[in-house]
């Protein structure tokens, strides 16, 4: 089984909070607070903790605030390694109105980094990855960091033979699109599909068709664009094909973590030796479990086994 490693620049202390309702002028009065580590790599490893799979996740942290963030993993027996830098990690903070049910959420933008601290970091990835295995770089940017860092990791891992796995968003995908670096897997979501197409992508077959010109640009091996509701599609020089989410839009309560548990049941599936197909499968049915949970829960094993049956794979 190939080993994963995920890695996040810009990891978060998540805290969540709720008030009677949220106003301006007085004191809230705030419930007690829940904390929860965050940053897109993070919630990767963590998604496939819950569905009985092994990472390790890359992260870097700075201060009191990355202590406690490594301290939170620990306790949720995710394995890690830290790579230090200068400032403190960013925390985040969500506040729901329990009048209203409506939740703010606030996001620092996290320590500004240097040129040689990007280039620390990537010395430090190429020497943790697992030779041979899958490396999931997901979430944002820390402030500082070159735009071309991702194309530039993966130019560094190729002669290692490990599959990189980019989930990335704004001038980030933008570079990929733009100068190909082709990792092993390109995510992006349906919105910023059409932002990177300058259009609507308003069926399969039309989301198809772009994923395709990024192949054949060299953005990535495979390309996979998450299309909401509808389910994700996956194209490649090989074929393009398309998994329906298992569940009714009623059921929906949260689309928060629906991404990083597709990614986690990905690239597990992919651990094990399935296909791309199966594990596209795999990663639909870890997305459906994950929007059934309330707020920024992740999927769950069970629901994932009971959905797989139901997420139907088709050619587009």
């Amino acid at each position: 089984m190939a080993a994963i490693m995920t890695v996040t620049l810009n990891p978060t202390v998540d805290l969540s909070t709720s008030a009677p309702k949220i106003e301006p002028g007085p004191k809230l009065r705030c419930a007690a607070p829940v904390a929860d580590p965050g940053g897109g790599g993070i919630n990767v490893s963590r998604a496939i903790n819950f569905l009985g799979g092994d990472s390790t996740a890359f992260i870097a942290t700075g201060g009191d605030t990355g202590a406690k963030l490594l301290r939170l993993l620990a306790h949720e027996h995710v394995r890690f390694t830290a790579f230090c830098v200068a400032g403190e990690t960013r925390q985040s903070i969500a506040v729901t109105d329990e009048q209203s049910g409506a939740q703010y959420r606030f996001v620092m933008p996290g320590p500004e980094w240097t040129d040689e601290m990007a280039h620390d970091a990537l010395h430090a990835i190429e020497a943790a990855a697992p030779a041979g295995g899958i490396v999931v770089l997901s979430g944002s940017q820390p402030p500082g960091v070159a735009i071309d860092f991702p194309a530039r990791l993966a130019q560094w891992l190729a002669p290692r033979g490990d599959r990189l796995f980019i989930d990335t968003s704004g001038a980030p995908l933008n570079e990929l699109a733009a100068r190909p670096a082709e990792p092993f897997v390109l995510r992006m979501d349906d919105i910023e599909a059409e932002d990177l197409a300058k259009g609507p992508l308003p069926t399969r077959a039309a989301t198809a068709d772009f994923a395709a010109q990024l192949v054949a640009r060299g953005a990535a091996k495979n390309v996979i664009i998450a299309r909401g509701s509808d389910g994700s599609t996956l194209v490649n020089k090989d074929g393009r094909w398309h998994c329906s989410r298992a569940i009714d839009p009623a059921q929906v309560v949260s689309a928060v973590g629906a991404g990083d548990s597709f990614v986690g049941a990905f690239c597990m599936a992919l651990a094990r030796g399935e296909s791309l197909c199966e594990a596209l499968r795999f990663g639909t049915a870890a997305a459906s479990s994950a929007v059934m949970t309330a707020g920024t829960q992740l999927c769950d094993a069970a629901d994932v086994t009971a959905l797989l049956p139901d997420c139907e794979l088709i050619d587009v």
